[in-house]
């Protein structure tokens, strides 16, 4: 029984692989798409606040691909390192010895995802819907997580 119960970490190893692969796609979209986005400013040879605006909407969205193609990257080798090996070198402020030191790692990339969903939703406002609604939402979620940042700190 022990010999299963050891073994069956390496099931852990489908999580790994998915998350790699969503890592890669999502980088790979979020490439592709910068290369369209500049591709098309270039052609369109238009040089406007309203085109500037539009530009960075784009790149603000590519962004947010590229951070969660980074979350989905942090699960899969804070997965490996974990439960697969832990002799597996990380850059050092990615280092993950526990599954807390997972979980806060993962929280502070999607505060990050939060914000900029939510720097978008500022973009592409056109004054007519209240920002609150979507605003507070995203604040208290925010606040909430951080509040769990500083317990999870305090612990240690």
């Amino acid at each position: 029984m022990r010999k299963i119960l050891s073994a069956s970490r390496y099931l852990v190893l489908a999580a790994v692989v998915g998350s790699l692969l969503s890592a890669i796609a999502l980088y790979t979209y979020g490439l592709v798409d910068t290369l369209v986005v500049i591709f098309r400013t270039v052609l369109s040879g238009e040089v406007s606040s309203p085109g500037a605006k539009g530009l960075m909407l784009y790149f603000i969205e590519i962004f947010d691909l590229f951070l969660l193609g980074t979350v989905m990257l942090i699960l899969a080798l804070g997965l490996y390192e974990l439960f697969i090996d832990s002799d597996f070198k990380m850059a050092s402020r990615l280092q993950i010895e526990t599954f807390e030191d997972l979980k806060t790692t993962l929280v502070t990339v999607v505060i990050a995802v939060m914000a900029v969903t939510f720097l978008g939703q500022i973009m592409t406002w056109n004054g007519e819907t209240s920002l609150l609604e979507i605003g507070l939402p995203v604040a208290l979620v925010i606040a909430a997580l951080n509040l769990y940042l500083w317990v999870a700190k305090t612990k240690k």
